[in-house]
Order: C-alpha cells, then sequence, then structure tokens
C-alpha cells in the first residue's frame, strides 16, 4: 500500500476506465475521490454501483459532468439525470438484481466465473443467459463482475491498509475491494497500526494498493 494524495490517485484512473464505487444511495462513497475525477473530466467511465445516487451527491456527481458511458447497477429511479441520459442513448445501462449484483462482484473478487441464482429465470433477466437446471430447477448463469479500479470509502484505515467500516457504510465496499486490479480508499481516519483489533480487519492491507491521505 502506498500513501498518496487524491490528485495522484486520479490521474491514474485513464478516461474509459471501468470503475466500481463504494456506497448505497452515497453513504459509504469516497466523495473526494468522486470530487477530484470530475474535476480532472475523466470520461466514458464504465461504472459499477449499487445506484446513481442523487444529483450532486456520490456517483450522481458523475452523472452530472457526463462522464458516464455505462453503468451497471441495481436502480437509478432517484436521479432524474441518470434516467435521462439513458433515455437519451448518452449511457447504456445494465439493471441488475440487487443480490444478483453482490453476488457478481463477490464471485469477481473470489476467482469465480459467475454464480447460479433463481433470480430472474422466465423474466426480461433472462435474455441472453445460459439457464441450467439443478435438481430439476432451473437457475441462470450470472458471470462475474471486476473492474480495473474500485473506490472504496472506509471508516478506518492504518497505515499499513487495514481497514474498518462504520455500520451503513460498510455496504459494498468490502467486496469491491476484493474485484479490481487497483484498489484506493479514503478514509475518515487514519490511524497507527494496532488501533484496528485484528478481528475488527473487514479488509485487509494486502488488497489496498493506494490510500489517500488526510488533511
Amino acid at each position: 500500500m502506498r500513501a498518496v494524495s487524491v490528485e495522484e490517485a486520479v490521474a491514474m484512473i485513464p478516461s474509459g476506465a471501468s470503475v466500481m464505487v463504494g456506497g448505497f444511495m452515497g453513504v459509504g462513497t469516497p466523495e473526494r475521490l468522486l470530487d477530484e475525477i470530475v474535476r480532472q473530466k475523466k470520461a466514458g467511465l464504465t461504472l459499477i454501483c449499487n445506484d446513481a445516487a442523487t444529483p450532486g451527491k456520490g456517483v450522481g456527481k458523475l452523472f452530472d459532468a457526463a462522464l458516464v458511458s455505462r453503468l451497471t447497477a441495481t436502480h437509478i429511479g432517484l436521479n432524474p439525470k441518470a434516467q435521462q441520459q439513458m433515455l437519451a442513448n448518452q449511457i447504456a445501462v445494465d439493471l441488475v438484481p440487487q443480490g444478483t449484483f453482490v453476488e457478481r462482484i463477490r464471485a469477481g473478487g473470489c476467482g469465480l466465473g459467475g454464480v447460479l441464482t433463481p433470480t430472474g429465470v422466465g423474466t426480461l433477466v433472462a435474455e441472453g443467459k445460459r439457464q441450467i437446471e439443478v435438481d430439476g430447477k432451473p437457475f441462470l448463469l450470472e458471470t462475474a463482475l471486476r473492474a480495473q479500479f474500485a473506490l472504496v470509502h472506509a471508516f478506518l484505515a492504518d497505515y499499513l491498509g487495514n481497514l474498518a467500516y462504520a455500520l451503513t457504510s460498510r455496504n459494498f465496499n468490502p467486496v469491491m475491494a476484493m474485484a479490481a486490479d487497483t484498489v484506493i480508499v479514503t478514509a475518515e481516519n487514519i490511524v497507527p497500526v494496532g488501533v484496528i483489533a485484528p478481528d475488527h480487519v473487514v479488509t485487509p492491507a494486502p488488497l489496498v494498493d493506494y490510500l489517500i491521505t488526510n488533511g
């Protein structure tokens, strides 16, 4: 793990990159990284996140700046700008049931090819997907999700890069930290090694590539 400024971290993300962003409606989202992505105008992004947040908050800022070309998410219902861009064919949107979404990311982080789920069998979700029968029951094969970058927000990070999360801001951050080639982290508090008890570490340091300095 290396400590870097937010400017240095975002400079490593090219336009057109695939990026996972933690958070649920802006809770547990690395706002400083998103602000810098907007400032540096990183365009054409393939965005993988739970939702489109709302205008001006969380990943909503990326839609405000028209920096997204493709979105994989579970819903976009509270962001009218994302809806408008989808309807105008300015972004491609892949809507995924929420449980399937997180399991596909977990599969990507664990080196699996995908997961079998009954969710979506017999619906529009099943179009173009392999259906596999197990013990007489139909399942869809949902392929693993990975990204070039994961932008993660933690409550605590220590000097090695071990992470702990606070309450619901934990949400998608831990699984995304496993499913990307490069993991960039912001933390509300950066503390000495040992402050986070070993059994309270959720994301271990070897998964973290860059930690954004505070101050």
